[in-house]
């Protein structure tokens, strides 16, 4: 099986974090979102995988310019100028054979069983399955007593559920896609359903999901993963008089000093807390010298 993860967007909603990383390099607990998305496919059985870049593009080459690390052929594609969801499905039209394949958002962590839907999508007949759950406040997608998508909304509305970023998308789909312009892939399936083509929900319940859209939801991610400790990168050093509490994650290479606290807060790498200093709910990102109080900062 082959994915895409898309991972072109600017990230505008965890600004000021993504003027320096794209979204999809953003470290979760000290390891970016996208290296756990890759992870995450390749445990569920795809075997090559395609990753289009455009906002800091060059960082999501540089990091996958050796794709062996994870074991299989991981392609990027940069768009120079930026698709959409849309038109960077298109985009890599020559990417695909005649199998259906899937297509993940970069800014989700979930363990969906990939599975078992491409199983029920290959099944269905459908050109195209969401993978849907009940998830407020996103429940925007009307499905009927079939599981046929029939309206995806703009907004939440009662009764409706959620879309987790997951689709199953059959090559077919592709000629219904413009060529060479932005395009968003939601518009193409509302299309799909003006035209009565089969578009397809799969309901999935116990797992675990997460949006890291926001600034909140990112902190929130890297507090489910880290549980009720501490996430220490390699090549730290913290003094003994350091006071940590609740949760934290602290990135490799970083300092912190004396009677340092750090509460909720996760630092990149190469950060260097001055002694004295107290980070609560906080964001530090890499290599910077914190000389104060951080109380709910991106820094």
């Amino acid at each position: 099986m082959k994915a895409m993860i898309l991972a072109a967007g600017f990230g505008t909603r965890l600004r000021p974090l993504t003027e320096m990383k794209p979204k999809a390099l953003m470290p979760v607990a000290n390891k970016p979102i996208l290296a756990r998305n890759i992870e995450y496919l390749i445990s569920h059985g795809i075997t090559e995988i395609l990753v289009n870049a455009h906002h800091h593009s060059q960082q999501v080459v540089d990091y996958l310019k050796d794709g062996a690390s994870f074991g299989l052929h991981i392609e990027v594609k940069v768009e120079p100028e930026i698709l959409g969801t849309g038109g960077g499905i298109k985009n890599t039209e020559d990417f695909w054979d005649k199998e259906p394949f899937f297509v993940i958002n970069s800014d989700i962590l979930t363990d969906v069983n990939l599975a078992s839907v491409y199983s029920l999508h290959q099944n269905s007949g459908s050109l195209v399955t969401l993978v849907l759950h009940d998830c407020e406040p996103y429940n925007q997608v009307q499905v009927d007593d079939q599981w046929n998508i029939t309206d995806i909304a703009k907004m939440n509305m009662a009764g409706r559920l959620a879309f987790t970023g997951i689709h199953v998308i059959d090559p077919e789909v592709l000629s219904l896609i413009p060529q060479g312009k932005f395009s968003d892939i939601i518009e193409c399936y509302r299309e799909l359903m003006r035209q009565s083509k089969p578009l397809r929900a799969c309901l999935v319940t116990g797992h675990y999901w997460r949006d890291i859209g926001s600034l909140e939801s990112y902190l929130e991610a890297n507090r489910e993963l880290a549980g009720k400790s501490f996430v220490i990168g390699p090549g730290c050093s913290l003094h003994s008089s350091v006071k940590l509490v609740d949760w934290g994650v602290i990135g490799e290479n970083s300092h912190l000093g004396k009677n340092v606290e750090l509460q909720r807060s996760v630092l990149w790498e190469g950060v260097t807390v001055k002694d004295g200093m107290k980070v609560v709910d906080s964001v530090v990102t890499s290599g910077r010298v914190v000389d104060r109080d951080l109380h709910g900062e991106i820094y």
